[in-house]
């Protein structure tokens, strides 16, 4: 769920303490996510300017952004921007003569997915290892060391300036009631056309692939398409036209994440795609918490048994209960979202789960694309 941003501003200025911060979150390191890196490369400012208003608005003085360490050409551009703002005097010290001070320091991580994840990147951040803080509190009220802190993403970020300058309403004409504005989506797979797109929320599955992405290669059929990466859920074919907002997803049993949609045709057996997203999971557990440490690699294990022919139709039951478990008591979203893929396989494709127990996937018995 989009957590609204102007009420996490709210949270932050309201707080008073003195000294707060404003972070932008642009660690990406959902697989078959590239949308930050494409507007921190093509437009720095717009991410800067953001939060120059966003510090404004809630009282900051200072603000971090957080990049991963495999985007060096990003970092690069970043940093000349953040030179450039130093120079025309539209960072540093009383910005344009209007009393405000504010500045930006960069950050750069290591590659550790659960950095993405708000408490870990504070974490980071303060020069600890990064894992989970219990919550609450809440960063609004004890964020970047221990202060009221707002974190926000790339993309939020960039889409503040636009708004000061055009409106709330102009925003709000945009998209759905509400998921307002543009939503970018970065498309991968088997797909004709993959790269970024960025379209009105409500679109449909339906349109970005056949429309945007221009269908699917060699006149292969789409089976699911997978949202919000190794913690995300499916769409399947009865679902191409519903709409794709963060309201819309959720009965569904997807979520919108950062905005991956990975695209999948026949060829591929969902429970190998499945294997592959926990594996991903496990490796990128910080290790802070039983519930994720312990649950990623005992769903690995189970999920394996699938592939193997060795599971029993107990093994789902197993599955559902270790991933009940997990939602409810993991520390972070990381390890409450793990088992979210499962759910979704479970809830649209649970014939394929029998089929392996039977020793009867069609699909893997031809040599899958994965399993093959």
């Amino acid at each position: 769920v989009g957590f609204p941003t102007g009420l996490k501003w709210k949270y932050t200025r309201n707080n008073l303490e003195k000294t707060k911060y404003i972070v932008c979150n642009a660690d990406e390191g959902e697989p078959g996510t590239f949308m930050d890196k494409h507007i921190l490369e093509g437009d720095p400012h717009s991410v800067i300017e953001g939060m120059i208003i966003s510090g404004y608005a809630i009282g900051a003085k200072k603000g971090y952004i957080y990049l991963r360490k495999e985007y060096p050409k990003a970092y690069k551009i970043l940093k000349h921007a953040i030179d450039q703002c130093l120079e025309f005097n539209l960072l540093g010290k009383n910005i344009l003569n209007s009393n405000f001070d504010f500045d930006i320091e960069l950050r750069v991580g290591a590659g550790a997915f659960i950095c993405g994840e708000e408490s870990a990147l504070l974490e980071s951040i303060e020069g600890n290892r990064g894992e989970s803080r219990i919550k609450p509190p809440y960063p609004a009220s004890k964020g970047l060391f221990n202060k009221p802190t707002s974190i926000n993403n790339v993309e939020t970020l960039a889409c503040v300036p636009h708004i000061m300058l055009k409106g709330s309403e102009w925003f709000k004409s945009i998209g759905t009631e509400k998921s307002s504005g543009t939503k970018i989506f970065s498309i991968s797979g088997n797909i004709n056309k993959p790269g970024i797109y960025e379209v009105p929320f409500g679109i449909t599955l339906r349109e970005i692939i056949y429309d945007l992405g221009e269908g699917m290669p060699k006149e292969s059929k789409f089976s699911f398409a997978g949202f919000g990466g190794p913690s995300g859920g499916f769409l399947f074919e009865e679902h191409l036209d519903i709409p794709i907002d963060f309201d819309s997803l959720q009965p569904y049993g997807a979520a919108m994440g950062s905005g991956g949609i990975i695209i999948f045709d026949e060829s591929n057996c969902i429970i190998d795609i499945l294997k592959l997203f926990m594996k991903f999971n496990r490796e990128e557990s910080c290790g802070k918490c039983t519930p994720c440490r312990q649950g990623t690699f005992a769903l690995e294990n189970l999920l394996q048994k699938f592939i193997d022919g060795l599971a029993k139709i107990e093994d789902i039951d197993k599955m559902i209960k270790l991933g009940n478990i997990m939602k409810r008591s993991a520390l972070c979203g990381l390890g409450q979202a793990a088992p979210l893929p499962i759910f979704s396989a479970l809830r649209y494709r649970k014939e394929t789960f029998i089929q392996h127990i039977n020793n009867q996937c069609p699909i893997c018995q031809n040599g899958g694309e994965i399993n093959g």
